[in-house]
């Protein structure tokens, strides 16, 4: 844990719980461990699984180590792209994909691996095949999988041995001449002998396909897998171990059949960044009933992984015994469920407050100190499938994200969501009641027609909206809509530029940016979430760095959140752009 209980409460007066905290240190180490297990393996690289953590600063750390990105989405693609990764840095592993997606891999030279043996043609018909083409494995009952990633044979990933072969068939008679194989059996896996097989199953296989087809495989991703300790007590697993093992078997088996050198790669997320984030909230309520109830201001929300996977995730009581305006008193009395408790040993059940009973962090968890209102809940190894997977589920907004430096000061790489970017994509204005309901119920005429200045079915969003630190309607300003996270500013450390000077193109923000502002986009690739704005004619960038241009000046003049702009027959409206 890198700090200390005084540093917590000072982080938590600072900045607004829940958060999540990322430390650097943690990630890069995590990395270079992992490359130094590995170093016998000529062109070994990591691709960094962006849906663990997907956030620009942690990119950029992971970039400056040597790691790639495995990305499963179009999304993952764009902010892989965004942050300098090319070609085959970029691993596409997806399923069920529209073609968009596949031509978004093709477009930027990804390492696409292909989910089942439909996509060959399927892609070969619609845009060609990329010149590298790779087949998930999906061993079926040949492997047994774990609770995370579930039974191979229910699995709906990956190809048959069967289905694999057939594949590599069509695409080499359809003339493509390089080649990739890839599985991903096992999830958050602490034993060095489960991962070491998973390497020989699939050298086993690349020598099968060699021997049937004359397919000489390139490279062979053994995906991820490798797990963290969240349990107290559990051992950190030896990657030295893991990488000498694997080692062993490309000697007994790739080398043994003379298909060396064959590149091998791996796709780690949780490992590298997991035991680098904590959850940090704070203790707003205790209840007892049948149970001790310990509530705290953050939910499944912004963590789901205990509800969805009954995962155990470590919990951190740090005492904070200053008064906490707005909420109850440390000393307040809670009713005495001596005689109801089914639970007699001093255990807890650490909840959110979400509308749903699976909204737990902890369920019957002793804790080292009991906790009282005002107290911080550090929630361990939350650094990867955390944030991201956060939802809004009651209207919650997401909590914002910080990244501990080298140098230990503390950045915000994301800012909280607020009631506004919940609301941001309704239609308010025209959802009164339609002619038949004013009709019935004369009073409700009132909102029977839309706000001046609307249509109905006009799109426009609220004009004021609710902050959430003071939950009281307010204007909007510029300062509190910018983008939940930056694309200019994560650019390489100073350090690592000194380093590598040829990346000094991207150790400055873009023109009009400066590294920390969250400014629109300069270009997007969506008009109602990236900030351009097509007029059929021309493409305008509207943002407060658009000084000179009309759509310029009125953002700068705009001090609250809604706005309206007429430029060639296209409206902004806030962050959302439409064509009219």
């Amino acid at each position: 844990f890198p700090f200390s209980d005084a540093k917590v409460v000072e982080l938590a007066k600072k900045l607004p719980t829940p958060f999540h905290i990322y430390d650097e240190r943690t990630i890069r180490e995590a990395v270079r461990g992992l490359n130094a297990s590995m170093a016998w393996c000529p062109g070994f690289r990591n691709h960094f699984a962006v849906k663990a953590t997907p956030n620009p600063y942690i990119l950029q750390v992971l970039k400056e180590e040597g790691c790639g990105t495995d990305c499963s989405s179009i999304a993952e693609l764009v902010l892989s792209e965004e942050m300098g990764f090319k070609a085959e840095e970029i691993m596409f592993t997806s399923n069920n994909t529209p073609i968009k997606e596949f031509k978004k891999a093709k477009q930027l030279g990804a390492l696409v691996n292909l989910d089942d043996l439909s996509h060959v043609d399927f892609l070969h018909k619609e845009d060609g095949l990329p010149e590298m083409v790779s087949f998930r494995f999906n061993p079926g009952p040949g492997r047994t999988g774990n609770a995370l990633i579930g039974d191979p044979k229910a699995a709906k990933f990956g190809c048959t041995t069967a289905q694999l072969l057939e594949g590599y068939k069509k695409c080499q008679d359809l003339g493509v001449t390089r080649f990739g194989l890839h599985a991903m059996v096992v999830s958050n896996c602490l034993k060095v002998d489960e991962l070491v097989e998973t390497a020989r199953m699939l050298f086993v296989l690349a020598v099968q396909i060699h021997e049937k087809l004359g397919i000489k495989m390139e490279m062979v991703n053994l995906g991820g897998g490798i797990g963290i300790p969240y349990l107290p007590g559990q051992a950190v697993i030896d990657v030295a171990s893991v990488g000498a093992g694997i080692h062993a078997v490309y000697k007994e088996i790739i080398e043994a059949k003379g298909l060396a050198p064959m590149k091998v790669v791996m796709e780690c997320g949780r490992y590298i960044t997991g035991p680098a984030g904590f959850l940090v909230s704070r203790v707003v309520h205790r209840k007892r009933i049948y149970k001790n109830y310990v509530g705290v201001d953050a939910c499944m929300a912004n963590l789901m992984r205990p509800g969805m996977y009954d995962a155990y995730h470590h919990i951190t009581i740090i005492r904070d015994e200053r008064d906490h305006p707005g909420l109850p008193s440390r000393t307040a009395p809670v009713a005495d469920n001596a005689a109801d408790l089914i639970t007699k040993e001093p255990v807890f059940d650490v909840v959110g407050g979400l509308c749903e009973n699976n909204d737990k962090f902890a369920v019957d968890r002793p804790l080292d100190v009991e906790p009282f209102v005002g107290d911080i809940a550090v929630i361990h190894d939350a650094g990867a499938h955390g944030h991201s997977m956060g939802f809004q589920y009651n209207g919650k907004p997401r909590s914002a994200e910080y990244l501990h430096r080298l140098d230990g000061s503390v950045i915000e790489i994301r800012r909280a969501e607020d009631l506004g970017d919940i609301f941001s994509t309704l239609d308010f204005d025209s959802a009164g009641p339609s002619a038949e309901a004013a009709a019935r119920s004369p009073g409700s005429a009132a909102r029977s027609e839309p706000r001046s200045g609307a249509t109905r079915g006009e799109y426009r969003p609220l004009s004021r909206v609710y902050s959430q630190t003071s939950r009281s309607a307010v204007p909007r300003t510029s300062a509190t809509s910018s983008r939940l996270w930056t694309l200019t500013a994560p650019g390489p450390s100073a350090a690592a530029a000194a380093r590598s000077p040829g990346s000094a193109a991207h150790s400055k923000p873009r023109p009009g940016a400066k590294r920390g502002e969250d400014p629109p986009r300069a270009r997007g690739y969506s008009q109602r979430t990236f900030g351009m704005l097509n007029t059929g004619r021309s493409s305008l960038r509207i943002g407060p760095d658009s000084v000179g241009s009309p759509c310029g000046l009125a953002w700068r003049r705009a001090q609250a959140r809604f706005f309206k702009l007429r430029c060639g027959g296209a409206v902004a409206v806030g962050r959302m752009f439409l064509l009219v």
